[in-house]
This record gives structure tokens, sequence and C-alpha cells, in this order.
């Protein structure tokens, strides 16, 4: 039945990874079945028929779909079934369009989808890598025109041990976070998080990377040329040359005055003028192609600045490696629980922490183990940050991966639950763009974990590299990029880190590739870069974390109970906790393994919630004071609750320093009163004392 179905197996990283075509989705322009371990994920690629009417770029979707019947769970959503794409999915979906965009027909209009479904999840093998060789083999072998094919991994860093697509419990302990798309000759895409990894560390990991993926890619080669389909050919949608050379000669130098200024408002005020003249002198000459006139007024001002930078020039006047001016201010919001902006040229970036109790940790419903997340880090980029006027409506998946980058490059100087017992939220505000907004998301950052008193490892930075190739095979590299360049050039290499080393790596490229020296450069400017900005701009403002957190913020304390024990503190139906939450006016979280976060504004609450707790867990001491509320009142004698569930009698004699009549002539039912714990008998009956304890009260007063 299956005429074409074909399978193809190779061994990535030690482990056999097989290749299925022609028995699935028969439709696709390419499609696969990707098996690797028990992973298994379905890919496929279509292209429409005919290019977009009315668009300047190319359209290419790419969507990674989780599916929980992967890890055999059922959607925890009110109508049980996937919804939204989780952030990991939406991530996952970024690092496959990143590399493959920039090797498809840049004049090609056409609409490519690219839907990557995960069908079976093993922890052990990662769904991304699937996803990414899958893609490259299913392109590959379509009739849709790129120039591939690539191939990706995952590296780790164990002890020391560079590894190639670790398992579960290598990437536990791993150092290094890192993923590699790579052609036989080229880096294409680089991300990674790291525990503050050096350079020269992180290229090894670099190029361990890529001599394994040269083989998975002369593999997918292989398959190419045996069942590849030839590509189909499409409407080109480049500028005419002799549009472009005609209003290049007209425009050149209008265009390059309008540029020069280091004022991004100043440019577009500039440019206005000069691309309403274009359009007046060649609409007519070139009716009804308006936006191919757009087009090649976009191509002139790229070279333009390309042809500067190739020079030495910048169009704001700085030299290659010049950072823009930065400037770094902490404490600028009064209630928040910490804040702090960081600005570098006309880019500028707010961050807000909140801390909560460890309860308020995001819970995540996706397919890997990892089920709650602590430490959170949202980023937001409003149209006024660019000047443009449209309404809000939420983050999309560029603001997500921004996002998830500071993160990353923040989440290795968080210290533990064990160390700092809180839920972290941080949200950066970009509230002016012009290149680079998630660097100075990560600096912003760092400001505001400190204004906070977040005891943070060490201080991270962030700074970008900028790229320019030539035919030749010449290139030049500039520090600081701003949204001229980064649009105008062929690379956006962000990198993160601390003075130790490198925490979080993303790279954007629009050629093909990136060569091992190119990297090297990239990391030795952006670490110089790097330490300008900690040691001369954030340090001098805040050199290290506030001793004390905000008034504001929650109190928090922590103790370890014994797992069995767990039940008494919460009582029958959540009694106790709640008594307890209720009386002390504090917030309890209480973990599997016995670990019990208490949060208060008022920290003496938190601590008179901590005796309590440890009343009940612990048997008295003789001794020990205690506040308790008189529960029964009998003849002999008052009963009084130290604890939720534990209460002990205070004796007739023992309530004053005198012979008492009647025990109603001291206390009533629901009196609050101090007693001492004098014995526990055999049986465990707790004997306690007013008397003393008002002596030893008296006497400490004193």
């Amino acid at each position: 039945m299956f005429e074409n179905h074909k399978v193809y197996k190779t061994t990535f990283a030690g482990h056999e990874m097989t290749f299925e075509t022609g028995m699935m989705c028969g439709l696709s322009n390419g499609s696969c079945l990707v098996r690797y371990g028990e992973t298994t994920v379905l890919v496929n690629v279509t292209a429409s028929k005919k290019p977009r009417d009315g668009i300047d770029f190319f359209p290419l979707s790419v969507d990674f779909e989780e599916k929980l019947y992967a890890v055999g769970k059922i959607p925890g959503s009110f109508m049980r079934r996937e919804g939204r794409p989780t952030e990991k999915a939406i991530l996952a979906s970024r690092m496959v369009d990143r590399p493959i965009r920039p090797l498809f027909p840049k004049d090609m209009r056409n609409d490519v989808s690219v839907v990557i479904t995960v069908l079976s999840a093993d922890p052990d093998f990662s769904p991304e890598v699937c996803g990414l060789c899958g893609t490259s083999f299913a392109l590959s072998i379509s009739d849709i025109p790129w120039k591939g094919p690539l191939a990706g991994c995952n590296v780790g860093l164990v002890d020391g041990e560079i590894i190639v697509n670790p398992n579960e419990a290598q990437r536990e302990k791993t150092d290094l976070d890192l993923t590699v798309v790579a052609s036989a000759e080229k880096i294409v895409m680089i991300e990674a998080g790291a525990n503050e990894v050096e350079d020269e560390t992180m290229l090894c990991a670099i190029e361990t990377a890529h001599a394994e993926l040269k083989k998975m890619v002369a593999f997918i080669a292989d398959v190419q040329k045996e069942i590849g389909k030839p590509k189909f050919s499409f409407e080109s949608k480049e500028v005419p040359h002799e549009m472009f050379d005609a209003i290049s000669d007209y425009a050149r130098e209008k265009v390059a005055e309008a540029l020069l200024s280091d004022d991004k408002n100043v440019r577009d005020q500039n440019l206005a003028p000069v691309i309403e003249d274009i359009h007046a002198k060649f609409d007519e000459e070139y009716p009804e192609q308006g936006a191919i006139i757009d087009e090649a007024i976009y191509k002139l001002q790229k070279t333009v600045v390309r042809d500067w930078l190739k020079q030495g020039k910048r169009v704001d006047g700085r030299g290659l490696d010049e950072i823009r001016p930065l400037n770094a201010q902490v404490g600028l919001l009064p209630r928040v629980h910490g804040s702090g902006m960081f600005t570098r040229g006309q880019t500028q970036v707010l961050t807000v922490v909140t801390l909560g109790p460890v309860s308020d940790a995001q819970m995540l419903d996706g397919i890997d183990n990892e089920d709650t997340k602590r430490y959170m880090h949202q980023y937001n980029f409003p149209s006024y940050s660019v000047g443009e006027t449209r309404p809000s409506r939420g983050p999309g998946r560029r603001e997500i991966g921004h996002g998830a980058l500071a993160e990353r490059a923040l989440l290795p100087v968080i210290p533990p639950v064990q160390e700092f017992p809180y839920a972290l939220r941080l949200v950066s505000e970009v509230l002016s763009s012009n290149g680079s907004t998630s660097q100075g998301s990560i600096c912003a950052s760092t400001l505001a974990l400190m204004d906070a008193g977040v005891p943070i490892k060490s201080p991270v930075a962030g700074i970008s590299c900028g790229l320019i190739t030539d035919e030749d095979g010449s290139w030049m590299t500039m520090v600081d990029i701003q949204g001229l360049e980064d649009f105008f050039g062929d690379m956006d290499f962000k990198v993160g880190g601390t003075e130790k080393g490198i925490t979080a790596i993303q790279v954007d490229i629009k050629v093909d590739g990136l060569t091992i020296d190119i990297i090297r450069e990239a990391f030795e400017k952006t670490r110089k870069a790097r330490m300008h900005i900690l040691n001369d701009v954030m340090l001098p403002v805040i050199p290290e974390p506030r001793a004390e957190l905000s008034k504001y913020a929650p109190k928090m304390l922590s103790l370890k109970i014994d797992v069995d024990k767990i039940r008494e503190v919460i009582g029958a139906g959540g009694k106790v906790i709640q008594k307890i939450c209720a009386e002390c006016d504090v917030k309890i979280d209480i973990e599997e393994d016995g670990s019990v976060f208490v949060s208060a504004i008022d920290i003496e609450n938190a601590r008179r919630a901590i005796n309590v707790i440890n009343t009940i867990v612990n048997d008295p001491e003789p001794g020990t004071l205690y506040k308790g509320k008189v529960t029964r009142i009998m003849t002999f004698g008052a009963f009084v609750e130290i604890a939720p569930g534990k209460e002990g009698l205070c004796h007739i004699s023992k309530l004053e320093d005198h012979r008492v009549e009647k025990v109603e002539d001291v206390v009533n039912v629901g009196d609050e009163i101090v007693v001492m714990v004098t014995e526990i008998d055999p049986q465990g009956r707790i004997n306690l004392s007013r008397r003393d304890a008002l002596k030893k009260l008296s006497e400490m007063k004193q």
C-alpha cells in the first residue's frame, strides 16, 4: 500500500536516529517521522503555490506542537485539550525558525509552513533536536527552494566533560545547556544557558557539536540526492537592477545624509521627505510598483550603512568597538520590592522585581518533567517604545523569546530555594528601543534584583555584537549594535554573563553561517564590553545586594520537618494549617520532602507560626514558654492549647503565686495566657504553669 515508504537510519551522538518518509502525510510538500530513542516526532513542510500579494518579507511560520498524550497526560484545562502553545513550545519553534530562515530565497513570497508534532517524548532524547533534524530532512527532500541541509544538537558540560545530546540524568547535573545548529561548513545558530562557563570552554563545546553535526548533514544530503524532489520555481520579488541603479544614482547622497545621526527620531524625520521625493520621481516611471520601490529604498539604506561599516564608520559617529552612553539607576518605584533601570543610548529598560511565597511559583503543563517554575522573567515591548501606535495584544513570540533569554542569563546566579525561600517574578518593561533591548533587560534585571535584596551569586550584564560580511569572504564585527545595524547587518550575537563567564547566548544571523573565527572574536568583544558595563556603570550604582528586603516584601522563614509529621501540621481537612494562618496572619507552604515555608509581612508573625509548627512536630521541652488559649475549665485547673491539637493542664495551684479559690477567678475559656511547660509525664501529658511563666517573664525584663 505504501509504495514510497522508506526508512533511513543513522547514528547520532552514539544512538540510532531513524527517518521514515512516504507512509504518512502524503499531501505535504515534504514529511518525515523521526525516531530517537522512544521520542517520536512528525514533521511536515508545506508551501503555497502562489506568492502572497502586498508583502515585503518572506512569510515563514514554524509551529512546535506539544501533545500531552506523548507523555501519557490528560490536559489540565477545562476543555481537556491542548490550548495555546506553552512557552517552551514557542521557544522550540523559534529555535527551528531562526536557523532555517536565512537559507530560503530572500526574494520568495510564497507562504511556507513547518509543523513539528511531538507524538511520543522520551526524557533521554530531546524532541527539539528531533524537530531540528526532522525539519532539515523534510525541507531537503521537498520541492520547496531551500539551501540546506542543516542539523542541530544539544551539548552539555558534566564534571568538565563535553557531552553531545546528554540524557535526562546528565542534564540535571550539567553546567551548560547549549543548542547548536550547523551546515557542513558553518555554524548557523547558537543558543545557550550556562553556569558561568568560560569563553574557551564554550568555543570547544561549539566545535565538538559541529564535528558531530557534519555527519548528520552529510547523511541528510545523501538522502536528498536519492529521493529529493526538484525544487519548484517561484515568482521572484527581487528589486529589478535597473530600478535600483536609477534610484541609487538619484538619491544615494540624500539617503546617506539623512541617516547620519545618533538619534533614531532625527533619522526618521530626515528620511521621510527623501522617501516622498523618490516616490514622486519614480512612481510614474514604474506604475503600480510602489511596494517594489519601497523595497529598493530599503535596499539602498542597507547598502549605505553596510558600506560605511566596511570603512569603519557608524551612523552615530561611534567607533566599531565603542558602546553608546550608559546609565544605571535603582530604587525608582517606592512600593515595589525592587526596581532598576538601564539605559544604553536610546534603548531603555525598566525591570521590577516581585517576591512571593514559594507557592506562587508558575505551574507548568508540558511534555517534560518540570512542573513548576520558581523564577519567572517576563518581557514587554509596547508600541510606544519604538514611537508607533498600535493596541496591546499581549506578548508575542519575540517577547516570550527575549524574556526567556534574560531568564536564562540570570538563572545561574539566583540563590537556591534553601537559601532564599521565595518565588521571584521579574518584569522588564521596554521604555525605548533602538537595538538590543534583551541585553538591556539583563542589566536592568540585575540592578532590580540587587535593589530588592536578593542575594544573587554575581551581577550579570549583556551586550550584543554585529557582523558585516562581503562576497569575497572578508568580514568585520562591531559591538553594541543599534536598530539600524541590526536590520541591515548580518548578525546579532547576544551574550550575557558575569565577570567569571557566560550565562546565556542567543545568535541570530541573516547569512549562511559563522566560522569559529567570527565566533571567537564575538566572544572576545562581548566579554570586554560586559566588564565595562559591570565595573564602570552598574556596580558603582549598587555594588552589592541590599542587606534587607523592602518593608513591603513578604518576610520568609523556613524549617524542615519529618515527612511523617506533615499530616499533623495540616490537620484533618486542613483545619490545623488554616488555623495557624488565620491566627498568625501568615501563609504556609509545605512540600513533599517536609520543607515548610512561612511568609508574612511582619517577621514576628512568621516567627510565631514557626514556633507553633515546631510545637506540633516536636515534644515541648520543660522550661519553654508558650502563649496559649484556654479551651476548658475544670475545678482542678484549666486546659490550655499551646498549639493546634496540643494542649496541657495548668493546675489551679500553678495559676498564681498565691492561693486561688476558683479557676474562673484568674482565667476563662477563650483567654490567651502565657504558660511554661513544667513536665511531660510518661503518658505524654503536658503539665503547664502560668505562675512560673510570669516569674520568668519578670526576670527577663529585669
